[in-house]
C-alpha cells in the first residue's frame, strides 16, 4: 500500500510538473505554435517620415482587403495591426514586443528607419517572430554580424547592392570623376560610407569628398562649400527628405547645382518641399507607377485609389513609389508562405518563406528566400533596381526625363 501511495505521489508530482511545463511554454511567445491571423507593423505614423507609414499602410491594407474579399488566408481573414515608433529605435521595440507577446501576431511588417530595423534583430529572435521589411535597406538588418539572421526577410534595397549601383550610375554621369559622398549621421548613413567606400575602390573611383549632417541640421551650407572648392561634379547622397530637402536649399543659396544619385530616402515629399531645385535629382528605385503599368500594377493601384479617394488621386500621389510595390510584393508573399505552412504559426510561416515561388509587381521571386544564405533573406536583387529622377515635381523612370543621358 505504501508503496503504491509513493508511487502515485510520484505520478502526481511528475503529472504537475508536466502541467506547469505545459502552461509555460503555452505562455512563452518564442515557444508559441499558434498565432493569430494579424500582420503586426511598427511604423512611423507621426515624425518627420510618417508620409511613409501612411504609403506602406496604404499598400497594405488595400492588398489585404483583396485577399480577404477572395476568402482570407486558411478559412480566415489576415488583418493590419498597426503602432506608432515615431521613428525611434526604442518604440520600435517596444511595438514589436507588443506585436508578439500581446497581439500575438503571425508575423511583423517593418517600416522606414534602419535603426529601428537593427534594434529589432534580438527581440525578434528572442520570441520566434518572423518580419518582413519592404524600406529599411540597411546591410546588416539582414546580414547580422553573428551569421545567424533565422527571421528577419526583406522585400526592398540591401545598401550593399545600392552603393555599387549608385556608384556605377554616378560614374557614368560625373563629367570629372570627382565624386563625393554625402550622407546622414545615423545607422543608415553611417553603415552605408565602408560600403560606398568599397564600392568605390571596386569601380575605380576615388571619392573626393565624404561630408556628414544630423537629423534635423537645417543648413549645410559648410559642407557643400568644401566639396564645390574640391571641384566636385557629382554626388552620391544617403540622406530623407527633409534634410535632403535643406541640402539643395543649401547649395541654392552658394549657387551651385552638381548632379545628384541618391539613395531611395528622397519621396516625392521631398519635391514637393523644394519645386524646380528637384529637378534632375536621380533616385535608385525598385518600381515606379508614372508610366506604362502592368496588368497586376494597374489593378493595385485601382485599387488604392478606391479605398483611399481622398488621398490618392494619381500616381504621383504614391508618395513612396518603390516602397509601396515592395511592400504589395511582401503582404503576398506572407500569404502564399501561409499557405504552404498550413497554419498560422510562426515556425512553420518561416519555414515556408524558403519555399514561395511569386510572380510580384517589383520582380519574379523564384525563390522569393534561400535558407541557410543570410545573403539572400533578401528577396529583390540588385538586378531589379531602377534609375528614376524628378522631373516637373514627378519621380519618373529615368528613361522618362531629359536627365538620361549620360557622360
Amino acid at each position: 500500500m505504501g508503496r503504491r501511495v509513493r508511487d502515485c505521489g510520484r505520478r502526481a508530482g511528475l503529472g504537475g510538473l508536466l502541467a506547469l511545463a505545459a502552461i509555460f511554454s503555452a505562455l512563452s511567445p518564442a515557444k508559441a505554435q499558434r498565432a493569430e491571423p494579424c500582420i503586426g507593423a511598427s511604423w512611423e505614423v507621426t515624425g518627420p517620415l510618417a508620409n511613409q507609414g501612411l504609403m506602406l499602410r496604404i499598400a497594405v491594407e488595400t492588398a489585404l482587403e483583396k485577399i480577404n474579399a477572395a476568402g482570407g488566408v486558411l478559412g480566415r481573414p489576415l488583418r493590419l495591426v498597426v503602432y506608432d515608433d515615431v521613428g525611434e529605435p526604442a518604440r520600435a521595440v517596444d511595438n514589436a514586443r507588443r506585436i508578439g507577446e500581446r497581439d500575438n501576431c503571425v508575423v511583423m511588417f517593418g517600416g522606414a528607419r534602419t535603426p529601428n530595423a537593427i534594434a529589432l534583430r534580438e527581440p525578434l529572435e528572442e520570441m520566434g517572430m518572423p518580419w518582413i521589411g519592404p524600406i529599411s535597406a540597411g546591410t546588416t538588418v539582414i546580414e547580422h554580424q553573428n551569421g545567424r539572421n533565422q527571421w528577419m526577410f526583406r522585400v526592398s534595397m540591401k545598401d550593399r547592392w545600392v552603393t555599387g549601383y549608385l556608384v556605377d550610375q554616378a560614374k557614368q554621369r560625373s563629367a570629372s570623376g570627382r565624386i563625393a559622398f554625402v550622407y546622414e549621421g545615423t545607422a543608415w548613413g553611417q553603415g552605408a560610407l565602408p560600403d560606398v567606400e568599397a564600392a568605390a575602390r571596386r569601380a575605380g573611383v576615388t571619392l573626393a569628398g565624404r561630408e556628414t549632417f544630423n537629423i534635423g541640421d537645417q543648413d549645410m551650407s559648410a559642407q557643400m562649400i568644401r566639396l564645390r572648392d574640391a571641384g566636385v561634379d557629382t554626388i552620391i547622397l544617403w540622406a530623407v527628405d527633409r534634410e535632403s530637402a535643406n541640402m539643395v536649399r543649401s547649395m541654392d543659396r552658394i549657387g551651385w547645382k552638381p548632379k545628384i544619385v541618391s539613395a531611395w530616402g528622397v519621396t516625392t515629399a521631398f519635391a514637393r518641399a523644394i519645386g524646380p531645385l528637384a529637378d534632375g535629382i536621380m533616385v535608385a528605385g525598385t518600381f515606379n507607377w508614372n508610366g506604362q503599368l502592368s496588368p497586376e500594377a494597374q489593378a493595385a493601384f485601382d485599387a488604392m485609389k478606391a479605398k483611399y479617394p481622398d488621398r490618392i488621386r494619381s500616381t504621383a500621389d504614391l508618395e513612396q513609389p518603390s516602397a509601396m510595390a515592395n511592400a504589395w510584393d511582401a503582404v503576398h508573399i506572407i500569404v502564399e508562405a501561409l499557405k504552404l505552412a498550413g497554419a498560422y504559426d510562426r515556425t512553420k510561416l518561416r519555414d515556408a518563406m524558403f519555399r514561395v515561388n511569386y510572380t510580384g509587381l517589383v520582380a519574379d521571386y523564384r525563390p522569393a528566400f534561400i535558407r541557410d544564405n543570410q545573403e539572400r533573406m533578401d528577396a529583390v536583387l540588385a538586378e531589379h533596381y531602377k534609375l528614376q529622377a524628378f522631373h516637373n515635381g514627378m519621380l519618373l523612370p529615368i528613361e522618362a526625363t531629359p536627365y538620361g543621358m549620360r557622360n
